[in-house]
Formats: structure tokens, sequence, C-alpha cells
């Protein structure tokens, strides 16, 4: 077995003891342009280690036409769990004499245009995990888009996994429940502002106090079967 495989393995294995759901590792050496970190600390990175968790059903059923207190207390809790997962995945492989750095789930430098240090959504589907969504969101075959991400970057030799094709096919759930009908046809139309400001109106009206919605999450639950791949 190579060694890039022996650690795929490994990792594969650490981050399902913990209680992730999805784990997959992609190669970003011809993508750090893409994302907002000081170009010399993203240069000694070539993989990305994506984790994935699952969301409860549960609170996504309590969820009606907006975000609830329970989606938002929900929401914290994951980002908590995806945290501290990264944090525990990018000590190990410091502990083992590579580099590594756990990104935060859910810490926006630009709320206009909704950017954070790195796209864990792009990355996650550069890792295998799914494609980006007419909902501008990754979509995993089995849970549709009721997972939240994040992201460990490393330099530890690592098996890569293979990105997914885009298949939404028919689906159009997200476009029928979308609040601020940000979301269109085409994934390259996705209204950025439209959805920022309906996140803006919720939080202003003291709904939830963070800018999140849930309901195109909600509304997206995945394929009966994977015939993409």
């Amino acid at each position: 077995m190579s060694v890039e495989r022996e650690n795929y393995q490994k990792f594969r294995k650490f981050a399902l003891d913990q209680g992730f759901s999805l784990f997959g590792v992609a190669d970003i050496s011809q993508v750090r342009d893409e994302f907002n970190l000081d170009k010399d600390l993203m240069n000694r990175f070539d993989r990305a280690i994506s984790l994935g968790k699952r969301l409860l059903d549960c609170v996504l059923d309590d969820i009606k036409d907006r975000p609830t207190p329970l989606y938002f207390h929900h929401y914290r809790q994951l980002n908590f769990f995806l945290d501290r997962g990264a944090f525990l995945t990018a000590s190990y492989i410091q502990d083992l004499g590579f580099k590594a750095l756990a990104i935060p789930a859910s810490q926006i430098i630009d709320w206009d245009k909704q950017k954070s240090h790195v796209s864990h959504k792009r990355i996650a589907h550069l890792a295998g995990m799914g494609w980006i969504g007419r909902n501008n969101l990754l979509v995993n075959p089995k849970l549709g888009s009721r997972i939240r991400l994040v992201t460990v970057l490393t330099d530890m030799p690592l098996d890569l996994d293979k990105p997914m094709k885009d298949f939404c096919g028919d689906c159009r759930a997200c476009l029928e429940i979308c609040p601020a009908n940000a979301i269109k046809e085409r994934k390259e139309d996705f209204d950025h502002q439209a959805c920022f400001e309906k996140l803006r109106e919720f939080r202003k009206s003291r709904i939830v106090s963070q800018y999140i919605c849930g309901l195109c999450v909600k509304a997206c639950k995945g394929l009966k079967s994977n015939t993409m791949v």
C-alpha cells in the first residue's frame, strides 16, 4: 500500500470515529488563487481535507418560511463540532511532522460578497463529496445540502478523490422554497445580493442573531441513487 493511501485511510477513520459524516481529499495546487489567505501561507499547502457533518432532520423540519431559534442553536453547535474536529485533525497531522491549517467553518471576512478564507463547498466538490447545486450549496447524492462543512489544509501526502459531475437533474425544490428568489435555473445565475438581503432581514427582525436562513438546506434532500459516477 502506498504512503498516500495509508495516510488517507488513517485520516478517514480518524474523521469518521469523531462523528463526521463525510470525508474527502482535494488537490488544491491549481486553485490556490481562488482563496482569501496570504499567498505565502497558502503556497505551503497542496492538499485539502474536506469534512462534513449531517444536520438533524427534525431541526430542519421545524423550519417553515424562516429560520428558527432551534435551527440557530443547531447551527452554532454544528460549527463548534466542525471547528473542534478540524483542529484535532490539523493537530494530529502536525504531530506526524507535516504542516496543517484548520479553516474555521463559519468565519466570514466579507459579508456583502459572502466570502470566507476558503470556499468549503468548492473544496468539498474537488474532494468528491458532491457538486454545487442550483442553491449555491454543496449537494451530496445521499444527504443533499443537509450538511455543514469544514476544511483542513495540509502538505501531507494523501490519496485524492475525484470531483463529481453536476446532477441536480429535474429537481427544483430549492427554487420553489427560496424566500428571496435568489435561486435561478442555472447555478451561475444565483443572486448573492438578494440572498444576503434576505439574511439581513431575518437578522434585523431578531428572528435569529446571525445571517442564516436554512430553507434551501431543508429543501435539498439528495438523490435516491448516484447515477453520475
